[in-house]
């Protein structure tokens, strides 16, 4: 049986309010039904929660950055295959579907 797929991911928008979480549970629940296992982290209005941190990079198969402006620490993403997109692009669980399909064709 393969190993479960490790994705971390980032949503933010530019309020950093309804967007940047309904994102990250719309892909949470994409990822968890695609038989992933996922940590988003969202960059909002609050400050970053659930952040990616140096030992999830370590682990990651992939990542995606859903996100309507810059994010903070973009760079810690480099050495993972990393897909970015728009918040409305995963807003719904089956849009992050289309989206979490389209990372784990290209990671294999």
């Amino acid at each position: 049986m393969a190993k479960k797929k490790y994705i971390v991911g980032v949503t933010a928008c530019q309020i950093g309010i309804a967007h940047t979480f309904m994102a990250a549970d719309s892909l949470r629940a994409a990822l968890e039904e695609a038989g992933c296992e996922a940590k988003i982290e969202t960059q909002g209005a609050t400050g970053a929660e659930h952040v990616i941190t140096d030992e999830d990079i370590a682990r990651a198969d992939g990542a995606i950055v859903a996100a309507d402006v810059k994010i903070k620490g973009k760079e810690r993403f480099d050495p993972v295959p990393t897909l970015s997109c728009k918040t409305k692009e995963v807003m719904t669980k089956d849009k992050a579907a289309e989206v979490v399909a389209e990372l784990l064709e290209a990671i294999g």
